[in-house]
């Protein structure tokens, strides 16, 4: 009887049927995946809460302007001989600062010198004269008395020492009126010696050596001084944030020498109208009609103050500054992004959506804290790790 044997496969005939199914496999997947087409994606992003600081803040664009400025001028008129100072320099209060050609108010002081000296020599005049009418009014009286004189003699002699009393008066009066000249041409005379009213760094020199000044309409200006060791910085706050703002907040600002480093205060004050209100009427008239007839209106905006120490002058004036008014702050609390927020209900609550174990997402109501628009405080409803949906995925583009 035939003995029959079969031979085992060999190993590249393995091989051969096993990249045969493998090739079938892939075929079947690619299959159903264009039969029935890919596995949806999510059509929203989420975002994990975290555990981070947050601060909610009033965002506003600030000046800096020296704590205190005062512009030095003239109060008489003339050139300007001298100019004792140069800009930057340190000056004191009180210290001579400019000198103005005193020619004039050196002759206006002598005039008024002299018109006092003569008012007082008339005045020993009509005294020698008044001696005189008084000797001659008694002698007429007791001549009348005796019948010695008419009555006539003795009225004109009571008349011209009435006449020389009144013109004393008139004198003494005319005195006094000298003295004040003299007083005035003397002040007007100091006010040719300029000096600073305060201590302080000189910013500005605005009139030169040799230039005539004229102090008739308005004091014209010499030199403008000014503390810079202490800084104010004008913030415009605009309506829309101005009800959230109180004096007594923390602030800190930038500038755009030094971005990354903040300088700290606190507001000291809001003033209670906008910088528009010192405009002439007759220029918010125009200003009006033209906002007006364009259909427009103008931000409204509200210098909020707050002072900050310069002890090494890094600030300077008319710097721009990016303040930050703190609203409020926490530190290592829970956050997540202002748009994961949904609607908010009448007892406060938000929802948000809640990615679960099965990647779907869960409506869940939270108490929220602070709102910059940019990350919200979580305060209860949500721990560390969790997932929320932050957005709507955004529409696919329609091809042309």
């Amino acid at each position: 009887m035939p003995h029959s044997t079969t031979k085992p496969l060999g190993k590249s005939k393995r091989k051969r049927y096993i990249w045969i199914a493998v090739a079938v496999a892939v075929m079947l997947l690619l299959g159903k995946i264009l039969f029935f087409g890919a596995p949806p994606k999510p059509d929203y992003a989420t975002a994990e809460v975290k555990v981070a600081d947050m601060e909610d803040s009033v965002l506003a664009s600030g000046t800096l302007e020296a704590v205190r400025q005062v512009s030095v001028g003239a109060q008489v008129s003339g050139q300007l001989k001298s100019l004792k100072v140069q800009l930057g320099d340190e000056v004191q209060q009180g210290q001579l600062v400019a000198e103005i050609d005193d020619m004039t108010q050196q002759n206006d002081l002598r005039n008024a010198q002299a018109a006092l000296a003569t008012r007082k020599a008339e005045r020993q005049a009509k005294l020698a004269t008044l001696k005189q009418a008084e000797l001659a009014y008694k002698r007429q009286r007791q001549m009348l008395a005796r019948d010695a004189s008419s009555r006539e003699d003795f009225e004109q002699a009571e008349a011209t020492l009435k006449v020389t009393r009144a013109d004393i008066a008139a004198l003494d009066a005319q005195i006094a009126q000298a003295e004040i000249e003299v007083d005035t041409a003397r002040v007007n005379l100091g006010y040719t010696r300029i000096s600073s009213p305060m201590d302080g760094k000189v910013v500005a020199i605005v009139t030169k050596e040799g230039q005539t000044v004229n102090s008739i309409q308005i004091a014209p200006t010499i030199i403008k001084v000014a503390q810079v060791d202490t800084m104010t910085v004008k913030a415009q706050i605009s309506e829309a944030d101005v009800t959230r703002v109180r004096p007594g907040q923390k602030v800190y600002f930038t500038i755009l020498g030094e971005p990354d480093k903040r300088h700290y205060g606190t507001l000291r004050a809001i003033e209670p109208a906008p910088d528009s209100i010192q405009r002439d009427e007759s220029t918010s008239a125009l200003t009006g009609a033209a906002s007006s007839a364009s259909g427009t209106s103008a931000a409204v905006y509200y210098n909020g103050l707050f002072d900050v120490p310069n002890p090494d002058e890094t600030l300077r004036i008319s710097m721009t500054a990016q303040v930050f008014i703190v609203l409020g702050e926490a530190e290592q609390t829970l956050v997540i992004p202002s748009s994961a927020l949904g609607k908010r209900g009448e007892d406060g609550l938000y929802t948000v959506r809640v990615i679960g174990p099965d990647d779907k997402p869960v409506e869940r109501q939270i108490k929220v804290g602070m709102n910059n628009n940019v990350n919200a405080q979580v305060l209860e409803g949500l721990a560390a790790g969790d997932k929320v949906v932050s957005a709507e995925a955004a529409a696919p583009a329609t091809p042309l």
